[in-house]
């Protein structure tokens, strides 16, 4: 019995690890009684998978996870369960039962960020659409990728063009002398190419030259996809 579950990770429990993070599902499960399955050997766990997780201080409103369990139970009464042990920054959103074995983590295809930070070198907010709309028409958008082997490190180009859909400029407004901008894009995840929102971020400021604020970038999740005949689907 395979269940799918979307949950949040907002305000300070974005800065838990992924490692955290399974470990305090794992307690959650203990303290409200669910009947997950655990995994056979010396040390068992809990089968328990989390899609594409989130980077240590990035924020999400939609993540997902499959769990398996040995005794059906209604989903009404998982969530209430499991809310009830969480901490107020976590919540179960929704959860389904699903068929098939093939696990949330190789279904998800894409991501889709919020992201706000303060930048200086931007006249108005018609020159960073411009800018941005410009800059995705190119062929290529290659970064550095840096890889450490032992005790080399590697560096490698990387074409992140096709890791990117599509990027809209939903807002803009002048602060002192800093203008403070919140976009959305659509960003590749998955076994299939992944691209991380802060290796976009870095790109999109290195080829325009806007001046990003580092100290200033808020990161949220608000989606994650599945790409099925050439069409976006959310994975519930």
């Amino acid at each position: 019995m395979n269940l799918r579950v979307k949950f949040t990770k907002e305000n300070y429990l974005k800065y838990i690890s992924h490692l955290d993070l399974m470990r305090l599902f794992q307690r959650t499960f203990r303290r409200g009684n669910i009947p997950i399955k655990y995994s056979e050997g010396f040390n068992p766990q809990p089968k328990l998978s989390i899609a594409n997780p989130l980077a240590l201080g990035i924020s999400s409103v939609e993540e997902y996870m499959d769990i398996e369990l040995y005794e059906k139970m209604s989903t009404e009464n998982f969530i209430n369960r499991m809310n009830e042990e969480l901490p107020e920054d976590i919540r179960i959103l929704d959860a389904k039962y699903i068929e098939g074995d093939k696990s949330i983590s190789s279904l998800i295809s894409w991501s889709y960020y919020e992201i706000e930070f303060k930048l200086y070198n931007l006249e108005n907010n018609e020159t960073l659409e411009r800018l941005v709309r410009d800059w995705l028409g190119e062929d290529k958008i290659v970064i550095k990728k840096i890889k450490h082997k032992g005790k080399r490190i590697i560096e490698k180009d990387q074409d992140i063009r096709p890791l990117i859909g599509n990027v809209v400029v939903n807002s803009q407004c002048s602060i002192d002398d800093l203008h403070l901008v919140k976009l959305n894009c659509l960003l590749k995840a998955g076994d299939n190419g992944n691209l991380k929102p802060i290796d976009f971020i870095k790109a999109m400021d290195k080829y325009l030259n806007i001046g990003i604020d580092f100290d200033t970038l808020n990161i949220k999740r608000i989606g994650l996809f599945m790409e099925h005949e050439g069409k976006i689907e959310s994975p519930l």
